[in-house]
């Protein structure tokens, strides 16, 4: 019959295709790759049985008959029944290919040459044969002995010096041996047996330079030892009742496909470094091992609330509008509404009025837009990572040492243990209900690929002592540890990998480990996403870290760490906190939408914040304790809902700060057990790294805190605090307030614009100097001193209450300000407040304004006024002629140049900030200003 093509499909005289399938799924398998070959139609004819007919072949294999993704996804339907028993034959015949030179010649005539005959021994009650030590004693290379049903015992142990194949009759269990069989030839195959340890040894297998196959076999209680050059496959076998396998120096060999339960320590263990020589069977195996499994993890459907979408937002802050900021350029007028001046300085142009401009695309940047940010940045996928790895990427293509593929670790201690520079590669594997998953250690070398690890009773996955590899696209969830813990030198590469629900952290990374944790997902777990310490020093870049239930990052104990580009959101407390000697580097990421503060420097804590954007948390943008020494730079901190920085001087021994702006206590970091075992791992002192350059006073410099929802900066301090060149715009309260300052407090060079009260406060005993700030069109007083320190060249401008009010105990010195206010006094010196006002230049801001541009009260002795300007509107309306006041020599404070658009990583910040304050401000304070002034000796 003929096979062709008509206008109603595939038929042969009429007959529809679907009778073609019924007919040819009788067909054996011979025939059916005979008919595939007859034309391009019955090729298509013969590939659309994959479900009926392949399906059938595949799992009616004699010596396999299992599902191909048993045993940890049998529910899923393999991509093809055709490939899939393809691979099952290649995998089948790879045990005998080294047979290939033995079987060519005969004895006879070479003209002559035959291939020896294989001989089937049957074995077992009433058979030619009736143990299995007497077939291996008679059989030849390559023979196959059957073992009919029974269980096979031996009291000593067996030696195999031929190569032979072993297959048991009947059903899986049919068939036991309770032997101890070493192998001393090239090649062996088992096929379909139960192996159980004999009496005298629980080592059901071992070699040491052959390859041994092991098809759909069980192993219970028994350990399988294969030591290098020797190799192993193991395909569909089951690891039952503390059995196990043991790889000491292997080159390769691989499971696939294995299910290994109830282990008393590790299922599988590897040990030693790869050997130099290799085996014949080497070649074929990295052939095997390198078909690809399916690059989706298992369980990898997308968490809910993925995006970065915020909610709210806080309303525009009271005071002066933006009407009311706009400057005609030049003249220094304004255009006016009933409540404004006529004549008013300009100060459009200070030094940092370019963190305010539009964005090339014309929106406004967070910081001047009262609509906080809803950027959805996405993390890089895999193969991105690996084209900017070329190390993770060589990892990848990394096939030696074991091999583990598909198979289920379930419901005992230990999956795999590495160590002593062991190399092992897990691809597409399930690690459920163990009191561990992986464990890499000495100096060993894992690759991990595509896994599952999950109800782990303590950590997933636990590399230290040097230990190195790849962790690459796993699911790692609901573990009752960290989903990850890296310890004493061990530096895995983490990349894309999903670590979310677990009972405690996702990553831990403590006594001296490093690690690149790059572009995960890190999110709901019970304590934070990402937890240094102990001299931890990881970088952590590109990640999201989100929804926990305790902090997004928290570096605490002396950890340190880079953490760069991550998105940290939603979570519980801090979105990074960092205690107790914690000194990282933090920059350029995004920290938003938390229920408590953006970012948390508690007790003792230090690091470098630098560069990120902190928006739309529900406590502070950055709590600071008085006791850190923090150097916060060039932060964008936005839409909080308390404060933008708070600095708090009560120590938090329950974790919770001052004036409510902390983020609950840190009890879940300190557990007694998990804190004992930690410290029982540190190294010793001089192990450690040494630590980042002291600084002496925390430092505030180039920040941005706009539009939120309390004070801009609100220092609560028992420590000096240098505060530099930031912009504090917008904020609902004040814009600076310091409440408490025993040490000096040092406000240079910072615009304070547009808040909803006050520009800058300062109460009763702290010690503030204020020197080269733009105080503008703030709602309240411009400045409103009743403590002690210095007021010095400052622009006081367009602010709705007094320029400078001091008032109560004040002591201090008001020299060289330049001050408008809009309708109060300009200069005011209230109660006994004890003051030297000299050399200062006041401009009348409201014509109606009846109230003195300087005012002393009458019977304060203790107040100097001494060569100050007072400029009056009632002079120029004299002379229509005269010119419009302007701030100039120098122009508006503060003085900053804008920086260079050449160098993108500044741009939107000045351009010379990266000098440590420590170096330019060296000198303090003393108490009692007015008589001992400031040497401080860096006029900015």
């Amino acid at each position: 019959m003929l096979l062709g093509s008509s206008s109603g499909g595939v038929g042969v005289v009429g007959l529809p295709v679907e009778v073609w399938r019924v007919v040819l799924a009788y067909l054996p398998l011979p025939e059916l790759g005979r008919c595939s070959l007859v034309c391009r139609a019955w090729r298509e004819l013969i590939l659309s049985l994959d479900n009926t007919r392949w399906r059938q072949l595949c799992l009616g294999l004699p010596e396999c008959p299992r599902h191909p993704n048993w045993p940890s996804r049998p529910h899923l339907e393999p991509s093809s029944w055709r490939e899939a028993l393809r691979q099952n034959a290649l995998a089948s015949r790879t045990w005998s290919r080294h047979a290939q030179p033995e079987l060519q010649p005969s004895a006879c005539l070479h003209l002559f040459r035959r291939r020896k005959e294989r001989r089937v021994w049957q074995v077992g009650p009433g058979r030619e044969l009736e143990t299995l030590r007497a077939a291996l004693a008679v059989a030849g290379p390559y023979d196959r002995v059957v073992l009919h049903a029974g269980v096979y015992e031996e009291q000593a142990e067996l030696v195999m010096k031929v190569p032979v194949e072993v297959v048991g009759l009947g059903c899986l269990g049919d068939v036991a041996l309770l032997v101890s069989l070493e192998q001393q030839c090239p090649t062996a195959r088992f096929c379909n047996l139960v192996f159980m340890p004999a009496w005298f040894s629980t080592v059901v297998y071992k070699t040491s330079s052959g390859h041994v196959q092991l098809d759909n076999c069980n192993f219970d209680g028994a350990q399988l030892q294969v030591r290098g050059p020797g190799t192993c496959h193991a395909r569909f076998c089951s690891f039952s009742q503390g059995s196990s396998t043991h790889f000491m120096g292997v080159a390769l060999s691989l499971l696939d496909s294995c299910d290994f339960s109830g282990s008393d320590s590790a299922s599988v263990t590897v040990e030693g470094a790869p050997v130099t020589e290799r085996n014949w069977a080497c070649k074929h195996l990295a052939a095997l091992a390198r078909v690809s499994t399916s690059w989706a993890s298992p369980g990898n459907a997308s968490p809910a609330g993925d995006s970065l979408d915020g909610q709210g937002g806080t309303p525009v802050p009271p005071g002066a509008t933006e009407e009311e900021n706009k400057v005609e350029e030049g003249s220094g007028r304004v255009a006016v509404n009933n409540n404004s001046v006529k004549y008013r300085l300009g100060h459009s142009r200070h030094g940092l009025s370019h963190l305010l401009k539009p964005l090339p695309d014309g929106s406004l940047p967070s910081r001047a837009s009262p609509n906080p940010p809803s950027l959805t940045p996405e993390l890089r996928t895999l193969a991105e990572e690996l084209q900017r790895d070329p190390e993770a990427q060589a990892l990848v293509g990394l096939v030696q040492g074991c091999v583990l593929r598909r198979c289920l670790f379930r419901d005992g201690k230990g999956g795999v243990h590495v160590c002593n520079h062991g190399n092992a590669r897990m691809e597409g594997n399930v690690f459920r209900g163990l009191t561990y998953a992986v464990r890499c250690i000495q100096n060993a070398m894992i690759v991990m690929l595509c896994n599952e690890v999950c109800e782990c009773r303590g950590s997933g996955v636990f590399l230290r002592l040097s230990a190195q590899g790849l962790i690459a696209d796993n699911n790692i969830h609901s573990n009752g540890e960290a989903g990850l813990d890296i310890r004493k030198g061990a530096d895995p590469i983490i990349l894309c990998n999903r670590i979310h629900s677990g009972l405690r952290s996702g990553i831990v990374v403590l006594g001296n480990g490093r690690g690149s944790i790059r572009s995960n997902q890190i999110y709901n777990n019970k304590e934070a996403g990402v937890y240094i310490l102990f001299n931890g020093n990881p970088v952590v870049s590109g990640n999201h870290i989100y929804q926990g239930q305790a902090a997004g990052i928290a570096v605490n104990e002396s950890g340190r760490g880079v953490i760069v580009d991550n998105v940290i959101r939603e979570n519980l407390w801090g979105g990074a906190d960092i205690r107790r000697g914690g000194d990282p580097v933090l920059r350029n990421n995004i920290i938003c939408h938390g229920y408590s503060d953006g970012v948390v420097v508690g007790e003792r804590g230090r690091g470098l914040i630098e560069g990120n954007r902190i928006y739309c948390n529900k406590g502070c943008g950055v709590w600071v304790m008085s006791s850190s020494l923090p150097q916060l730079l060039k932060n964008d901190i936005t839409h909080n809902r308390m404060y933008g920085l708070a600095v708090f001087c009560r120590k938090d021994p329950d974790g919770g700060p001052e004036g409510g702006g902390g983020d609950g206590g840190q009890e879940n970091f300190h557990e007694e057990g998990e804190l004992l075992a930690w410290e029982s791992d540190l190294d010793s002192e001089d192990e450690r790294h040494p630590a980042r350059r002291i600084i002496s006073t925390a430092l505030v410099e180039g920040n941005c805190m706009s539009h939120n929802g309390a004070v801009g900066l609100y220092v609560k301090s028992s420590e000096p605090l240098n505060v530099v060149a930031n912009l504090v715009n917008g904020n609902h309260g004040a814009g600076v307030a310091v409440l408490q300052s025993s040490q000096l407090t040092r406000l240079v060079a910072n615009c304070v614009h547009g808040n909803g009260h006050g520009g800058v406060t300062v109460e009763r005993e702290c010690r503030v100097e204020l020197r080269g700030n733009g105080i503008y069109d703030n709602g309240g007083h411009g400045v409103s001193f009743r403590g002690d320190g210095q007021v010095v060249e400052n622009d006081v401008v367009g602010n709705r209450g007094y320029g400078i009010r001091l008032t109560d105990s004040a002591d201090i010195k008001v020299l060289r300000n330049r001050v408008q206010p809009v309708q109060g006094c300009g200069i005011a010196v209230l109660g006994p407040a004890k003051a030297i006002v000299h050399d200062n230049l006041v401009f009348q801001g409201h014509p109606g304004n009846v109230k003195p541009l300087l005012h002393c009260n009458p019977g304060n002795d203790c107040c100097v006024l001494r060569n100050n300007t007072l400029l009056i509107i009632d002079t120029f309306w004299t002379c229509p002629s005269a010119p419009p006041w302007v701030l100039e020599n120098p122009p508006p404070r503060p003085l900053f140049d804008p920086p260079n658009s050449q160098h993108p990583s500044t741009t939107g910040h000045p351009s010379h900030l990266a000098i440590s304050m420590t170096t330019r401000i060296t000198a303090t304070v003393e108490s009692g200003c007015h008589n001992n002034g400031s040497v401080f000796c860096s006029i900015l």
